[in-house]
């Protein structure tokens, strides 16, 4: 019975969250919009840092072994 009542709960959850969705779309596309420029800062800047502590690695010695 769990399992049934699992499902059934999940897919009642998953409709209100789209009626929600639907709803809010206008406020949802703002948010978006204004979390947009700081994930492209952040994620340069990590992909920047990567790409830095590579080079930096390409630049030891090598070991032998």
């Amino acid at each position: 019975m769990g399992k049934y009542l699992s499902i059934v709960i999940g897919g009642g959850i998953a409709f209100v969250g789209l009626l929600l969705f639907i709803r809010w779309l206008p406020k949802f596309v703002l948010v978006v919009k204004g979390m947009l420029p700081a994930m492209l800062i952040f994620g340069g800047v990590i992909a920047l840092i990567a790409g830095l502590s590579e080079l930096k690695d390409s630049m030891k010695p090598k070991e032998t072994k």
